[in-house]
């Protein structure tokens, strides 16, 4: 129940923000989101003796947010760079941090690792929701945001009621191939219902068919997040959010689901 309540709660007030606030608290939000999420990174890193200064994967995932939200191809030149830009000078910056968090040994590589990752795996799709957001409007974003939630919902009690095989039993054992379908038949139902309040023109069969694949990009941010943290040798991510975890354990389906729906929208 606290898992229920609590995740409610959090939607609740994030489709409030993108509906109700000025767009600089949604940019604003994906920021401080991301960075909480590169702390939690950094924090796994280190519970398996990498050690990287949460404060650099961190600054990176947050900065790359705002340039991927705020980069458009079509605009003017300095916008058009704003990204590759960003991202070299984060480059640097991680370099030079993870040349000076330890001396050269058996974790050089972990740490460049987990540098190169928290901007991209944190950064960007954060970055492309944020954008949604600027480029799009609320509708959209709520689109997806409701479809990876009922998606997650349903997996999880289609899983406790009806789960007997296991899905990825290494990665995640709590995991089942019949809470997926259920999560995969749920978010088709979902997106298609909504579709014509939040995604005008959309065709009902359209919306189901993106809706499924938009939630099985979820599931494996929900499995990849899971196997960084049975590589790390711990339940959850952290322990800020009553019945879920960490941030990282709350946002880990939105992080593959994000990037896919952007491409969808793009070839639409």
């Amino acid at each position: 129940m606290t898992r229920v309540v609590s995740g409610a709660l959090l939607l609740a007030l994030l489709l409030a923000v993108i509906w109700w606030l000025p767009w600089w608290v949604t940019a604003l939000l994906g920021v401080l989101t991301a960075v909480r999420g590169g702390i939690e990174l950094a924090a796994l890193a280190g519970s398996i003796g990498v050690p990287v200064p949460r404060a650099v994967p961190a600054a990176a995932a947050g900065t790359l947010v705002l340039a991927v939200a705020f980069s458009d191809p079509r605009g003017p030149i300095f916008v058009v760079a704003l990204l590759p830009v960003t991202l070299a000078a984060i480059a640097l910056a991680s370099g030079l941090s993870a040349l000076g968090a330890a001396p050269a040994g058996q974790t050089t590589f972990a740490r460049a690792g987990v540098h190169a990752l928290a901007p991209i795996y944190l950064g960007i799709p954060i970055g492309l929701l944020v954008g949604i957001h600027l480029a799009q409007g609320p509708a959209m974003l709520t689109w997806l945001l409701l479809v990876i939630a009922v998606s997650d919902s349903a997996q999880y009690y289609t899983g406790r009621l009806l789960g007997r095989r296991p899905l990825a039993p290494v990665i995640s054992p709590a995991k089942t191939v019949e809470g997926a379908l259920g999560g995969l038949v749920v978010s088709a139902i979902a997106g298609a219902a909504a579709a014509p309040y939040l995604l005008p023109g959309a065709r009902i069969f359209t919306a189901a068919g993106v809706a499924i694949l938009v939630a099985l990009a979820g599931m494996a941010g929900d499995l990849f997040e899971s196997l960084l943290k049975r590589s790390a040798g711990v339940k959850d991510s952290a322990s800020v959010i009553p019945g879920h975890g960490g941030v990282l354990d709350r946002i880990d389906s939105y992080l593959f689901a994000a990037p896919m729906f952007y491409l969808l929208i793009l070839v639409a």
